[in-house]
């Protein structure tokens, strides 16, 4: 049975983890400004989990292509309510920075789990990782930056590429005393990537699965879900990806992933119910034959 040991929760991976997505923003590419205020966020908070979220990851800055840095004291006033009020639900709570003063901040309120897609690369970052106890943490692939990553993306066969990065991540963060068992690994759908790149990254998941850690995916309502659905049309807007992202959450899953971090909770929690129950009914069938 594999674990993912966090601040408060070891968090059984046997079976797949849904993560929702709580954006506390006005600029999200997906649900700008929908949960901008802590109180709406903290109720988002408590509906993810009646529709069956296992972990809840929460946001203070856009990481949509093109989008401005937020200074420190913006991030901290939109995120720290919002946690403080998150970790009382009793739920493991995780969240999405890079900025080494929110890291510590939010850990020093109860969060379970720091989500960076910078994968702790900025001064500072690892040593708030390292110095704490348990924290679970999530290092995520990402070419160039925010704002310039779609506008001049990866080169070549991205694969060997993610995974080369996020075996160094993981092992650099084990250097410094990080127990393995806190470490999932993301290869950062989106992040700096081709449409093609992204998709290949779904096909040879397995590769990824070779460097021995869990894998968390993100492809909840993103723009190559748009280009995979559109045929003739215009690509869809994000709101209108919610069928493609559970179909790329599950096959993610078939392929060997332990938490997809989504948008559509309840959409994408029956569509796993659904696999479960074929998994089982197959077992069943082979040990019966």
């Amino acid at each position: 049975m594999s674990l993912w040991k966090t601040t408060r929760h070891e968090i059984d991976l046997s079976r797949p983890r849904v993560m929702g997505i709580v954006n506390v923003t006005p600029d999200s590419f997906s649900d700008g400004g929908r949960f901008a205020d802590a109180a709406s966020a903290l109720r988002h908070c408590e509906q993810l989990l009646k529709d069956g979220a296992d972990i809840l990851d929460i946001g203070g800055e856009s990481t949509r292509p093109g989008s401005p840095a937020v200074p420190l004291t913006d991030e901290l006033a939109r995120v720290l309510p919002v946690v403080r009020g998150a970790v009382a639900l009793g739920a493991p709570v995780s969240v999405d920075t890079s900025k080494p003063e929110v890291m510590a901040a939010v850990l020093g309120l109860g969060a379970d789990i720091v989500n960076d897609v910078w994968a702790l690369r900025r001064p500072g970052a690892v040593e708030v990782v390292a110095g704490h106890p348990a924290c679970g943490v999530c290092l995520m692939h990402m070419h160039r930056d925010p704002q310039t990553m779609q506008a001049a993306p990866m080169a070549g066969d991205a694969v060997p590429q993610v995974l080369l990065f996020l075996e160094q991540a993981a092992q650099a963060l084990q250097a410094r005393g990080v127990q393995r068992s806190r470490i999932v690994l993301d290869p950062g759908i989106g992040f700096g990537k081709t449409v093609a790149q992204n998709f290949a990254l779904l096909a040879r998941q397995d590769e990824l699965l070779a460097a021995g850690y869990p894998l968390l995916v993100g492809w909840s309502r993103k723009s190559s879900i748009g280009a995979a659905v559109q045929g003739d049309a215009p690509v869809p807007p994000p709101e209108a990806r919610v069928a493609g992202s559970v179909a790329a959450a599950l096959i993610a899953v078939q392929r060997g992933a332990r938490i997809v971090r989504v948008h559509d909770v309840r959409e994408t929690v029956q569509a796993l119910a659904v696999w479960k129950q074929v998994e089982e009914t197959t077992k069943i069938i082979a040990a019966s034959a």
